[in-house]
């Protein structure tokens, strides 16, 4: 009976749309990404509503219930150039990156999965990202966003050195692997909304 009752609770708060903040302390599956959080880094995350996630995130908070169904969804339909993974593996070794998306935008529920996928097939080394959810306002109550030009989701961030290198943004120029081959590489690349 109890249990019966707090779920009750627990769906009037939510679907009241409280403002009650709920501490997201979730891990990735990936070995780095466990060490991050028993290392109890920045974990704080915002989740304003049952569907929207807000602020720092690991993966595994993707992989959980809402997010799962269009989250394992993508990543298991994306079929990898693993040619082109390839050739971007070497490049991949000290960058970080920024990875800004909504749990509600179509374009990052497409894209993050496969820049995850692409991750993991190159080796990434998951303490060099940061993945940050926003609003439909690009934003978050922390200010993550601030002077990094966020108009515009999913945007992935490439830094070298703590300088950025290049932005993918939104949508691929040709593949999302291609582009970022392209920007990892320093050669000349202009993201979709750029002139």
């Amino acid at each position: 009976m109890m249990k019966i009752y707090l779920l009750a609770v627990s769906f009037t708060l939510f679907a009241c749309g409280s403002g009650a903040k709920i501490t997201n302390t979730s891990v990735s599956n990936s070995k780095t990404e466990k060490e991050i959080d028993k290392q109890d880094l920045n974990t704080t995350a915002v989740k304003t509503r049952p569907n929207i996630l807000i602020g720092k995130h690991y993966r595994r908070a993707l992989e959980q219930e809402p997010f799962a169904i269009w989250f394992n969804q993508n990543y298991t339909d994306y079929t990898i150039d693993s040619s082109i993974v390839k050739q971007l593996s070497p490049y991949l070794e000290g960058v970080s990156i920024k990875a800004f998306m909504g749990t509600w935008c179509s374009d990052s529920k497409r894209e993050t999965p496969a820049f995850y996928k692409i991750l993991d097939d190159a080796n990434f080394d998951y303490k060099n990202l940061e993945l940050i959810t926003v609003t439909r306002n690009k934003d978050t109550p922390e200010g993550y966003e601030k002077g990094l030009d966020i108009s515009r989701v999913p945007t992935f961030i490439f830094y070298k050195k703590g300088k950025e290198i290049g932005r993918y943004v939104e949508f691929a120029r040709e593949t999302l692997e291609k582009d970022m081959l392209t920007i990892l590489s320093e050669e000349p690349y202009k993201h979709s909304y750029e002139d």
